[in-house]
């Protein structure tokens, strides 16, 4: 199943759907993980935390 996580575009809200464990977890039982580049950033959680976790980053505009 491919899964994709955007970032959170509402005020003052600044959670992400899914961690960077989480998408390991998903990963490892066979899932395709994409993430929006950046959807982490406002609580802490970088790009290459969820590259190294197995997700692809994906810009905006794709």
């Amino acid at each position: 199943m491919l899964i994709g996580v955007p970032k959170e575009i509402k005020n003052h809200e600044y959670r992400i759907g899914l961690t960077p464990s989480g998408a390991r977890e998903l990963i490892a039982n066979g899932h395709k993980v994409m993430v929006q580049r950046d959807g982490g950033k406002s609580i802490g959680l970088t790009n290459e935390q969820y590259e190294k976790a197995g997700a692809e980053m994906r810009r905006d505009d794709h």
